[in-house]
């Protein structure tokens, strides 16, 4: 199934209203299940978190750097009206993005746009760049699997993905 004009929409709403996504490590060789804020490199597809070295994740990440992202929909939406099946969770919008983790340090050429991409969309976190443990990981995507609704699931390859950021 193709991505219409409208599951397009909807994807990039995803993208913009989420600012928190589920992120999925390997942890000792077993799935691992955590919450952290988000921003999105649009220019080159690849996901931005600024993690504490502290972090269970963080540590998972640098060992094994196959990770995958999952946004999901609010039931409502920014305007203050609900979702189309608001009240049934299995048919929100919902975006799952694989990708390899790569620590994105300070002299790295991505460094200051992911900085930037990340205080424009989580000014909150401003003094957490003020801390040693503190660092930015990209997420390089490897592929993305939209669900729009029921029905409605597209796969996304690496260059579908960038080009639906892009547009």
């Amino acid at each position: 199934m193709s991505l219409t004009d409208a599951d397009l929409h909807l994807l990039r709403t995803l993208l913009q209203t989420q600012r928190l996504a589920a992120l999925a490590t390997l942890h000792r060789g077993e799935p691992a299940v955590s919450m952290v804020p988000v921003a999105l490199l649009p220019e080159c597809g690849s996901a931005v978190l600024h993690v504490s070295r502290l972090a269970t994740h963080t540590k998972d990440m640098l060992e094994q750097p196959a990770v995958a992202l999952l946004f999901v929909a609010d039931a409502t939406l920014p305007s203050g009206g609900e979702t189309p099946d608001a009240h049934n969770p299995l048919a929100r919008p919902r975006l799952s993005l694989k990708g390899r983790a790569l620590p994105c340090p300070p002299d790295a050429p991505r460094y200051a746009a992911a900085r930037a991409a990340y205080l424009e969309r989580l000014p909150e976190a401003r003094e957490l760049f003020e801390f040693p443990d503190f660092a930015l990981f990209l997420i390089e995507p490897v592929s993305a699997r939209f669900v729009a609704g029921f029905g409605r699931a597209h796969s996304l390859t690496v260059e579908r993905w960038r080009a639906a950021l892009a547009a």
